[in-house]
């Protein structure tokens, strides 16, 4: 018997290796292929707005037993497993996806959508393929020691099949109603979707409030910590920062850079929009390399005990439960899709490109493999990742001569396929934790995975240009965050004209709350966002602090916070896939009213209904709920 044979014999799985139960069926390909593109759409549009995305591989399992197990009297826990699985690589594809590639619509370049897909799939493939391998050495080997936070709970879930039902009505009920609030706000305008009051006596201060259901639910999700630091950034940039501009420069009777028109005829959108997001991209790019260089000895230990597991690749063993995909496929699909990118031609990223792909690609999936192990693919520093990635590559592309707009294109493009690819490493290994506990067999969902990048790669270009047409990138309605500094930081490299006293002075604001011993990327995310957008999610955090303290113990809160949990996951899933088909209607030109039927009043009365019955479901004690 091999080693590997008896390290599973050690660890006995939920399904046993010798059962072999439906899995990879067409009924998993089919329900898990339509939630690939919800949770992929909502991830994307989630994303855009406010600057991170969240997981989707809880909510999928318990929609997939409801469907599966209530309506289709399906009872395979392996078959839900693997829908879980294509959901789950549909949303972490899209939010590898928005971080990056929205900048070539920015910059008005306009990527077909067979381009964006290439790209998609590249990035999916290469971060499912390169995983493969050391699948043994984090998930097998490591059992014990590498515990992959949502993998294991997911498996929980999914053990738990009996109480599907329950749970699913939260995420389907919290569904509707954030897809029927976005529609009123945004379709039917029966009220207006933000509301502000400037300070009285303070020129230029303001706040505001985006009444959406979704950011309720991010703020639920993350808590109260992580939403108070946010908050902190925008009272800071809004109530300090916005209305000190507006001070110093009313003396000013000329434009100041990047300004186009004088401060002093500037309202507190005109100094946002002109001078608070470039401090704010500053901070977010300081508070990305921070996170990049706190999580350095991980992220160099993990990189080297996933090189080690690279040994055991080639092992092969009997056992359904061990089972990979051959080495063989792996190598081709590396090779077939770093050559497409290379001569594609409205890719062409050429040889320096394919190499400079393959290293930053490989180094970050092994990292990103073995990291979320530790610290769960929500603090995965996927974006800080990318951020360094994409200032090394723009110097390199810059020293051979690839400057000007063909040098950022090449950096952009490289800087996509490096993020997807570390984004779906890491849920990747997730899932593959799941699959280990419930007895799953790597192979189908190594195949699960690709089949689940392929379908969100055809969707999600159609998914942007939507968006943009609608919106517009960089907008107001749509911000998104993270593509709008990969851009600036590119740009700025090379061309040389990025304002950069702005963005020093934010990165010294991101500074100063690392120096109060503050992780200074929510704030600068905060920062850089409109207080209209961090105000719900701070209220949704205090709704998650109530809940905790009103609970009597650990146990009672993690029960009402997994309620509280799915009501907010629909919340988000419902709002942004109506604000995907608003995006739809606007652009095949249906007409939409100007104005609103009633007023703020009415938004701050309906937001703060809906808090409150996110409140009022998640604070239910367990025994009334029976």
């Amino acid at each position: 018997m091999s080693k590997q044979q008896d390290e599973q014999n050690e660890f006995k799985p939920y399904v046993p290796a010798s059962k072999n139960p439906p899995e990879f069926t067409w009924v998993a390909m089919v329900v898990g292929g339509v939630m690939a593109i919800v949770f992929g759409a909502a991830n994307a549009y989630l994303g855009l707005v406010v600057g991170m995305t969240v997981s989707a591989s809880i909510p999928a399992a318990v929609i997939s037993m409801a469907v599966l197990r209530i309506i289709m009297k399906r009872t395979s826990i392996l078959e839900n497993n693997i829908v879980q699985t294509i959901t789950s690589t549909g949303e972490s594809l899209a939010a590898g996806i928005i971080f990056t590639l929205p900048a070539l619509f920015i910059w008005e370049l306009q990527p077909s959508l067979i381009t964006i897909a290439i790209i998609a799939l590249a990035g999916g493939i290469l971060g499912v393929v390169l995983m493969i391998p050391l699948r043994r050495a984090l998930i097998v080997k490591e059992h014990g020691t590498l515990p992959y936070p949502e993998g294991t709970a997911c498996a929980e879930v999914l053990e738990a099949g009996e109480e599907g039902g329950k749970g699913a009505t939260l995420v389907l009920g919290g569904l509707g109603i954030g897809a029927i609030f976005k529609m009123l706000t945004d379709a039917v305008k029966a009220f207006p979707s933000s509301i502000e009051w400037e300070i009285y006596k303070f020129k230029n201060a303001a706040i505001g409030m985006d009444t959406m259901p979704a950011m309720l639910g991010v703020g639920y999700i993350i808590g109260p910590k992580i939403a108070g630091t946010m908050f902190a950034g925008g009272v800071l940039g809004w109530i300090g920062i916005i209305p000190l501009i507006s001070f110093i420069g009313d003396v000013a009777s000329t434009p100041i850079y990047p300004g186009e028109i004088p401060i002093s005829e500037m309202g507190f959108h005109d100094i946002w929009d002109n001078y608070l997001r470039y401090i704010g991209a500053g901070a977010v790019a300081f508070g990305g390399i921070m996170g990049l260089i706190k999580a350095l000895p991980t992220i160099f230990s993990s990189f080297m005990g996933s090189i080690r597991g690279f040994s055991s690749a080639g092992d092969t063993t009997d056992l359904r439960t061990d089972r990979d995909i051959p080495i063989t496929l792996i190598v081709i699909l590396t090779i077939v899709f770093i050559g497409i990118l290379m001569f594609y031609p409205t890719i062409d990223i050429g040889l320096l490109g394919a190499l400079l792909l393959f290293v930053f690609g490989f180094f970050f999936v092994t990292v990103s493999s073995r990291i979320v192990g530790v610290v769960g693919s929500s603090s995965n520093p996927v974006s800080g990742m990318t951020i360094g990635a994409l200032i090394f590559i723009s110097l390199v592309l810059s020293a051979v001569g690839h400057t000007g707009d063909k040098g950022a294109v090449m950096a952009i493009i490289i800087g996509s396929v490096v993020c997807v690819a570390a984004a779906i490493a890491g849920d990747t290994s997730q899932d593959l934790k799941t699959g280990y506990i419930v007895g799953g067999t790597p192979k189908w969902q190594q195949i699960a995975q690709l089949y689940g990048v392929f379908i969100a790669s055809i969707v999600i270009g159609g998914i942007l240009v939507l968006l943009n047409n609608a919106y517009g990138f960089g907008s107001e309605e749509l911000p998104a965050p993270q593509a709008v500094l990969m851009s600036m930081i590119v740009d700025g490299i090379m061309n040389g004209d990025l304002p950069w006293n702005l963005i020093f002075i934010g990165a010294a604001a991101s500074a100063a709350v690392e120096l109060f011993g503050i992780g200074s990327l929510p704030f600068a995310v905060g920062l850089y966002l409109p207080i209209h957008t961090t105000a719900p999610i701070m209220l949704g955090g205090l709704i998650n602090g109530i809940v905790k303290r009103r609970s009597k113990s650990n146990e009672e809160y993690e029960e009402k916070n997994e309620r509280g949990i799915l009501l907010a996951s629909g919340y988000i899933a419902g709002e942004a896939l109506m604000g995907v088909f608003v995006a739809l209607a606007v652009t095949a030109g249906v007409g939409f009213p100007d104005g609103t039927i009633f007023g703020p009043f009415v938004s701050l009365v309906a937001i703060m209904a809906v808090a409150w019955f996110l409140l009022h479901i998640a604070n239910k004690h367990p025994s009334k709920l029976k």
